[in-house]
């Protein structure tokens, strides 16, 4: 029988890439986005087609099964194995070649599908497949899954778009399959064999083949052998695709692309509910749109529930249904044309109400509700959990309307809740559900009404999968959609080209119970804990269910989340790879040490705290306040980083330093106390120190005259960085304030939200600090005293965190803008005319948000851009310390810093946290302003 390290120790030998069979690596790539959990022995990390064939070598001499995995976003459990997991997305993720005359691509497995489309929109060209999980899926996932996306109503399945396949067989060959029955490769003689048994396999049972598969545009259950039948051209290649990872290994695959409209325009179609606009989808379809997707309002109810209000639910017509129709044109009035003319034809031939969008910013939040939706329908409107399972069933389109009203019978028989949406067009529904998978009664269940479920789909005609394939969700229904002699089939395929089994087994083949494995079953360690997760029923183990494997955190394209990521497309450093450790780390076998861990320790060092994942992240982790917990817990009782005690205790020095700020900086000048400073409080040797402020906010405030009078009372939160390094910004800001008519007060005593106790994982401190501060402003808050703070992370902590560490509601403190915006709304301010662009705080836009800030910059005549740039990189402390530098600057270095740099220098740089300006300044050498410093200079001088 193999071991792990022997088995480690002769791949590693093997390939050029990496091989990990460490416990982290184990943990994280024992889960993707389904119900299951299979820990690997190894993971490897192939760079070339070489590596792949001799992993697959060294697997054969153990006797040990190979699962291939791409961006592990699959929910039926197919990108799981208990032997050795192959990712591709780390180095095979190029895109190789694109023929804009022929209208293909060379592509290596593990490209990401946005990747893909950005290469071939250069020549007017798009890979027609799109899944929700376009900005990272990768093409060897939709290969291995036939996936289809939104616009398979135009351009049909990944299967309809392959030309032919690289791969490696079970036993070693490897082969070029396709086009057509081509198959060439080394050894030849073992292409001939298996080009001649698939040719013998098909002749021999062509009656069973011909009748035995339903007739649907989504049918993705089950091998397609029905490519194999000669009027279906033979081909090879598109039999292969959808095969799950079961019979070969992809090492290049060669794909379609489609012509891409030049212009795009959405039109929405609102319904009673989700039922009648299913019914509606199949008049929709003889227009020929590109999309036709639908929704119910149970998916915006949840969203409202959260507290999550996006700017495109005002563009949703009347209705608790919708369909989102796109359609194209050669440009922008042809594409408005044509959404008016398929707008007045729905609104005449079904009665819908109808909206057109041609703005492609508009058109894309709209989508983003969508295409959110994987993540958003994890939790009930009430918090509950849904999870897959009956994940993506298909019917034909104009059989989804009954299949709907019946589903949801079904489900209200179980007393189950779901809430379907998906393509329509060509009736595929996905759907999550309140299953219980912690009680035995509830897998029980689970079992029964995924078993009524097949019967129900089957019943109309349909497919149990439509897009994510079967896996181990959904395998071992086949029988009642496939006859025994089809199955039988099935088993002689895979075997055709894996012999020995030892490619992905369990899945479609003898597949493993749909109820074993489940991720949920089996222990829990009872830790400790310090926060309240108010969210979670006071439970971290089920804030680390939250991550359900959606993969919108290893998304490099856009938002906040996450910052080392970005950086190092290292799995350990998303928010994913971070959930999976505190979820094994909670269950206590493949991590064992519990708060000790020093696996969670080093993959949580790189989280910069930013908050972005719970804005950015569908279904809300918090990995910023986990991080804080975890610190906590791993050093109580031990000597901490020394950061922790430079960084973490900084609002008790600033106050030490000003009581002579003068003296305190010229030390901090000196080269050599500079150099002291930064060794012994683990500060990074390439950061300057800061410099305090001559004289501090508050100090300051003490000889300004008092207007008072009987002017509204406005409590101004002195923070740590504006009161001792930015006083300027403080005395801005109210400035503007009594411009607007208040009365501006600070707090009676010091205070301090605690924030970087909390960053540093000292919660007791944290908690002490944060209470006496709420003491101070208890008569404030009780008289409904406005309160308005400047550092929005302080700010972040007062509205968000303050629930998690106290048992008490969140502290009504307001952004300037949103005071402004809603206390002062007639407020004058001269227009400056000016443009800028804005570093947006990580936690102002998890927390806060940004719209009161845009809307009122335009009024104060600023042409402002906000940057869709992540995260500065500094972060508060992390970018500070030593061992951080590197990430931190990299981080900066992906939008902020180009942008910033290539500003005219009349372009005023707008940053509201301190982080972010410190940043700024430190690589750019440009300054930025607060807010409240515009504010200032539009202030009317008359």
């Amino acid at each position: 029988m193999t071991t792990v390290p022997a088995l480690a120790e002769d791949l590693t030998r093997a390939v050029s890439g990496e091989v990990d069979d460490g416990a982290a690596a184990r943990a994280m790539f024992s889960m993707d986005a389904s119900n299951y959990r299979h820990v690997p022995k190894v993971v490897v990390f192939p760079r070339s087609a070489e590596d792949v064939a001799a992993t697959l070598r060294v697997a054969r001499a153990h006797g040990v099964p190979v699962t291939a995995r791409g961006a592990g976003t699959g929910i039926g459990g197919q990108a799981l194995g208990q032997g050795i997991v192959l990712d591709y997305s780390r180095h095979l993720n190029r895109v190789l070649e694109i023929d804009p005359e022929r209208r293909v691509a060379r592509v290596q497995p593990g490209v990401v599908l946005d990747t893909l489309r950005a290469a071939a929109a250069r020549h007017g060209l798009t890979f027609g497949p799109d899944p929700s999980t376009h900005s990272r899926c990768t093409l060897g996932g939709m290969l291995g899954n036939d996936a289809c996306g939104s616009h398979s109503v135009a351009w049909g399945r990944t299967a309809d778009n392959v030309v032919s396949l690289d791969v490696v067989t079970g036993d070693g060959a490897r082969l070029t399959v396709g086009p057509g029955d081509r198959i060439v490769g080394d050894p030849a003689h073992r292409a001939n064999e298996i080009r001649d048994a698939l040719h013998d396999l098909a002749q021999r049972h062509l009656a069973v083949l011909r009748t035995g598969f339903p007739a649907l545009p989504r049918r993705v259950s089950g091998y397609a052998l029905d490519n194999l039948l000669p009027e279906n051209g033979t081909d090879l290649a598109r039999a292969l695709v959808g095969t799950e990872g079961t019979c070969v290994l992809i090492t290049e695959a060669t794909v379609r692309l489609v012509p891409s409209p030049p212009a795009r325009a959405l039109v929405v179609a609102g319904f009673a509910d989700d039922i009648a606009a299913a019914d509606a989808a199949p008049q929709v379809l003889s227009h020929r749109p590109l999309t036709v997707e639908g929704m119910g309002a149970d998916l915006v109810d949840i969203l409202l529930a959260r507290g999550r209000r996006p700017a495109a639910l005002d563009s949703l017509p009347a209705g608790r249904g919708w369909l989102f129709v796109e359609v194209g044109g050669d440009d922008p009035d042809e594409a408005r044309h044509n959404a008016e003319a398929l707008a007045a034809a729905l609104a005449r031939e079904t009665g819908a109400t109808t909206s057109v969008t041609t703005d492609p910013a508009r058109q894309r939040q709209l989508w983003g509700i969508r295409e959110s939706a994987a993540g958003t329908a994890t939790r009930m409107a009430d918090g509950s959990e849904a999870w897959p399972g009956w994940e993506d069933a298909a019917v034909p389109p104009e059989r989804l309307g009954s299949y709907l009203r019946s589903f949801r019978a079904l489900l209200a028989s179980y007393g189950l809740r779901g809430i379907p949406y998906g393509h329509f067009g060509e009736g595929c529904v996905h759907v999550r559900i309140d299953f219980d998978l912690l009680t035995d009664d509830g897998v029980a269940t689970f079992r029964r009404f995924l078993t009524d479920a097949a019967d129900l789909v089957v019943a109309h005609g349909g497919s149990l999968s439509g897009e994510h394939g079967d896996g181990q969700a959904r395998a071992e229904l086949l029988p009642r959609m496939y006859s025994p002699e089809m199955l039988r089939l099935f088993e002689a395929f895979k075997a055709i080209w894996d012999p020995d089994d030892l490619l992905n087994p369990g899945n479609l083949v003898r597949p493993r119970p749909l109820d074993a494995d489940l991720r949920f079953s089996g222990p829990t360690k009872q830790l400790p804990l310090t926060l309240r997760y108010p969210h979670d029923g006071g439970s971290l183990a089920t804030a680390a269910r939250r991550c359900v494997g959606v993969g919108k955190c290893v998304d490099t394209s856009t938002g906040v989340m996450c910052p080392s990521y970005m950086v190092t497309k290292r799995e350990e450093h998303s928010t994913r790879g971070r959930a999976r450790l505190l979820f094994e780390m909670l269950r206590g076998e493949t991590i064992t040490d519990g708060w000790d861990s020093t696996e969670v320790r080093d993959a949580l060092d790189l989280c910069l705290a930013c908050k972005g994942c719970l804005s950015d992240c569908p279904v809300d982790v918090d990995m910023a306040s986990y991080k804080a917990e975890f610190l906590h817990h791993h050093y109580a009782g031990k000597v901490r980083p020394a950061s922790h005690y430079s960084l973490g205790f900084l609002p008790l020095w600033a106050r030490l330093a000003s009581r002579l700020p003068g003296l305190a900086n010229a030390a901090l000048r000196s080269r050599t106390v500079a150099a002291l400073a930064k060794r012994l409080g683990g500060i990074a040797d390439e950061r300057e120190l800061p410099t305090f402020a001559p004289t501090t906010l508050r100090r300051a405030w003490r000889r300004k005259p008092r207007r008072g009078g009987d002017r509204p009372r406005v409590v101004l939160w002195p923070d740590t960085f504006t009161d001792h390094f930015a006083p300027e910004i403080g005395a801005a800001a109210t400035r503007v304030l009594e411009h607007a008519g208040f009365d501006v007060v600070l707090p009676r005593s010091s205070v301090c939200c605690g924030l970087t106790w909390i960053s540093t994982g000292q919660l007791g401190i944290a908690r002490r600090v944060l209470r006496h501060s709420l003491d101070v402003l208890r008569d404030d808050i009780e008289a409904g005293t406005p309160i308005v703070g400047l550092e929005p992370s302080c700010l972040a902590v007062l509205r968000h965190d303050v629930h998690e560490l106290l048992d008490t509601p969140p502290v009504p403190a307001s952004t300037l803008a949103e005071f402004l915006e809603r206390h002062a709304p007639d407020v004058e301010f001269d227009s400056l005319d000016v443009r800028a662009l804005t570093q947006q705080h990580c936690h102002q836009h998890a927390v806060l948000g940004h719209a009161a800030d845009e809307r009122l910059l335009r009024k104060a005549g600023v042409d402002n851009r906000t940057l869709d740039s992540g995260c500065c990189g500094l972060a508060g402390n992390f970018g500070v310390e030593r061992g951080h530098y590197d990430i931190s600057v990299a981080a900066a270095n992906r939008v902020l810093v180009p942008e910033v740099e290539a500003a005219d220098p009349d372009e005023l740089v707008l940053a509201d946290g301190f982080s972010c300006r410190t940043q700024i300044t430190e690589l750019t050498g440009r300054r930025s302003l607060h807010l409240a410093q515009v504010l200032d200079r539009a202030r009317p001088t008359r």
